[in-house]
């Protein structure tokens, strides 16, 4: 009995092997337009026994470009084959290049599942198979995201230097522990300083448990002013650079996730003020906005807000930052900190506009910071968005 089951499996082995060097670069092209719908190439694609695939440029149209992919397996491998499932000891992809561009639309009702990222074990999504790696490692890798929709020129984000793990990541039903770890650079104006991005953690897809902090450092405020220009004149306001900080302590249980997140301003620099000209709105409600968290916080200025959403179906919406922001400028208009007397030697008019602008103010705020996060998550989003026939997996 033994013996018959080794000489199958032998023999499937060799078949799968021939199969791949006569013809995996093919097979594996036309597998990847009918997902991807798009146009794909391979330079070069060797098998390497026992049995690993080594692909040599590979390039998804407009979605992706890479040195090499390299796939590795293992006799569990072929006969998961077989059941239409993929069990993998390794998928390395080096200096992968991932391209995501946003443009205008018309406005259209669309689902919200549709634009959810896949959550394995998620009822609304499934892969028409089962997938399992050990590791799936992305080594010096980038992703452009370019967005006609952010003000009339639009905006380039890009995320350098990624360096991503993956550990036992099983998509079905199984209670395991899948471990995260995220690097990334990222670049801002020339003659400014690189951000820098970073996530560690592990998630329980099965259990739906997750524990993640994610890090945003040095972000370039001014960079990203596209994102807020209807609602604030930075030449008025009179700021030269802004340089803001982002982390976030996730925890998920059975489902529901809390994430409570830390933004502080690290460096702010205003323009001189023009001799000509006196001092505009737009920066007095700035003086007086920061004169009030730096009297809140000991002379930094902080916010400290909380997301609660689930994990299957991530929700991440401004409404609780607004929230927070406006209740702390309520708070320091209450407060004894706050020397209140300031802002009465402005005009009545300024006074009435630094309430009023609060909630002006704290969209800039709040879209100019997480607008990285943000449009990361749309991208990564799209990438993985699932067509609408895809059907779940019948036994």
């Amino acid at each position: 009995m033994l013996t018959s089951s080794a000489v199958l499996l032998v023999s499937i082995y060799t078949l799968i092997s021939l199969f791949l060097i006569l013809q995996g670069r093919a097979y594996i092209r036309n597998k990847l337009e009918k997902f991807t719908q798009k146009k794909v190439a391979i330079e070069t694609l060797r098998f390497i026994p026992p049995l690993t695939i080594d692909i040599k440029g590979l390039d998804i149209e407009n979605t992706l470009k890479a040195d090499s992919v390299v796939i590795s397996g293992s006799i569990t491998s072929i006969v998961t084959i077989l059941t239409g499932n993929i069990v993998l000891n390794e998928l390395r992809i080096v200096k992968p290049e991932f391209m995501y561009q946003r443009v205008p639309r018309a406005p259209q009702t669309v689902k919200p599942s549709s634009f959810l990222p896949f959550i394995p074990g998620s009822k609304s999504q499934r892969l028409p198979f089962r997938f399992v790696a050990k590791r799936i490692i992305i080594k010096d890798g980038s992703i452009d995201f370019i967005d006609n929709t952010a003000g009339p020129e639009g905006i380039k984000i890009a995320v350098k230097d990624i360096n991503f793990k993956l550990n036992n990541i099983y998509i079905f039903p199984r209670s395991t522990v899948t471990n995260i770890e995220l690097r990334g650079k990222i670049p801002w104006r020339e003659n400014r300083p690189p951000g820098s991005i970073e996530a560690d953690g592990w998630l329980n897809f099965a259990k739906r448990d997750m524990q993640l902090t994610f890090k945003i450092k040095d972000i370039d405020g001014v960079y990203l002013y596209p994102y807020y220009s209807n609602w604030v004149d930075l030449e008025k306001a009179r700021i030269d650079r802004a340089t803001l900080n982002f982390s976030s302590n996730i925890q998920g249980f059975n489902n529901n996730v809390t994430a409570d997140c830390h933004l502080e301003l690290a460096d702010i620099v205003r323009k001189p003020l023009p001799p000509e000209h006196g001092e505009q709105k737009e920066s007095k409600i700035t003086n007086a906005v920061i004169g009030m968290f730096k009297a809140l916080d000991q002379g930094k200025v902080v916010l400290d807000f909380t997301i609660r959403t689930k994990m299957d179906k991530p929700e991440f919406g401004f409404g609780n930052v607004k929230m927070a922001f406006e209740n702390k400028i309520s708070q320091g208009m209450k407060g004894n900190s706050v020397r209140i007397i300031d802002l009465l030697r402005l005009p009545s008019n300024i006074i009435q506009g630094v309430v009023r602008g609060t909630t002006d103010l704290s969209k800039s705020v709040i879209d100019g910071t997480f607008s990285v996060g943000q449009e990361v998550k749309k991208s990564i989003e799209e990438t993985f968005k699932r067509e609408k026939d895809v059907q779940p997996v019948t036994k």
